[in-house]
């Protein structure tokens, strides 16, 4: 087993016909969602102009949608050097093969050396068959970014074996360098709306016949409590907690404060929360300015997913529980208690 972060080169003979000099500059894809751009295109901005200025070459968003062109201020803002934009009634909402058949046309017309798009539902769907039309590979949930200097190729590092490692990758013999990363693994530059740049407007290709699929109707399974990603306050519950029923204390703090609900897999995978909570190595990575970790021991797997939170507060009622190794404050109790007093305090303190 090789040591965290060690890169591992395995040399064969490799014939690929590709020139790869003529791959150049850095792609994001800017997921949007009704015309609103996700908070992990804007994180992506912010690391992809690292990359950009580290290899020397522009950084470009990509915009599809239906009446998005209002996007390209904000791409712009966080970094872009140009813009690609598609627009049509077909990207209303999203579709696997539109979106695939349009990214694949932009990047074999224009040819960029890397792509960086999020670890969301949709980013998980697109990424691998756009990587599989054009011929490369894809480093799906990475958690950081870098270049090699030896290679100057990007560094994509992700865990493996279940957390006990990380993997670093490099993409050496395709193009483009593709990979998708993990929402608020960064942090979202600072928006500087004097800069401007070059808007290429492309036309889609998509067909009906191309669309095998089409959406009837739209169902709100799922409400702000748990949009993990986008929440700036989360309160998550885990074994602790005991039985499904007391999630009412979790849910009642996170309403009281406006925050999101998570859950740990112990949670999760006894049936008390859908997968939509789960936060963690195998759920989701989230980074709000504070977290709760309500009756969660803090197993690594857990601590990859939240460890990024400005603020993180720990309510255990094992003092050597290992949450409290990287909790700004802890609350060393009965969690079935502590939660009740928390919420009517915020409760006290917002009438």
């Amino acid at each position: 087993v090789c040591p965290v972060g060690a890169i591992v080169r395995e040399t064969e003979e490799k014939n690929v016909a590709m020139d790869k000099a003529e791959y150049k500059g850095v792609w994001v894809y800017v997921e949007q969602v009704g015309g609103q751009a996700r908070n992990v295109a804007h994180e992506l901005l912010g690391q992809g102009r690292l990359l950009a200025d580290a290899l020397g070459q522009e950084l470009a968003g990509v915009i599809i949608g239906e009446q998005v062109a209002g996007l390209a201020k904000e791409v712009f803002a966080n970094g872009a050097d140009k813009v690609y934009l598609v627009e049509g009634p077909e990207f209303s909402h999203y579709n696997t093969d539109a979106y695939t058949i349009t990214l694949t046309d932009l990047i074999k017309t224009y040819k960029p050396s890397v792509i960086l798009m999020g670890a969301t539902n949709d980013g998980r769907d697109l990424g691998p068959r756009v990587a599989a039309r054009v011929g490369t590979g894809l480093t799906a949930d990475c958690t950081n970014l870098g270049i090699d200097e030896p290679t100057g190729l990007v560094a994509w590092t992700r865990p493996a074996f279940g957390g006990n490692i990380m993997a670093t990758i490099l993409c050496p013999e395709h193009r483009p360098q593709m990979g998708t990363v993990r929402p608020k693994v960064f942090k979202k530059p600072e928006p500087d709306f004097s800069r401007a740049g070059e808007v290429v407007r492309v036309t889609s290709k998509v067909k009906a016949a191309d669309l095998r699929t089409k959406l009837v109707d739209l169902i709100q399974v799922c409400t702000a409590s748990c949009n993990l990603e986008e929440a700036e306050i989360i309160v998550s519950g885990g074994r602790g907690l005991c039985k499904p029923e007391n999630f009412a204390l979790i849910e009642e703090l996170a309403e009281a404060l406006g925050g999101a609900v998570g859950a740990s897999r112990a949670a999760v995978d006894a049936g008390w929360k859908p997968a939509l909570h789960q936060v963690g190595q195998t759920g989701k990575t989230v980074g709000p300015k504070v977290y709760f970790a309500c009756g969660i021991s803090g197993a690594i797997q857990h601590l990859a997913g939240m460890s990024s939170s400005d603020i993180i507060v720990a309510i255990n009622k094992d003092p050597d529980a290992p949450i409290f190794k990287v909790a700004n404050y802890g609350i060393v109790g009965d969690v079935l208690e502590v939660l009740p007093a928390l919420t009517a305090g915020f409760k006290k303190l917002k009438g």
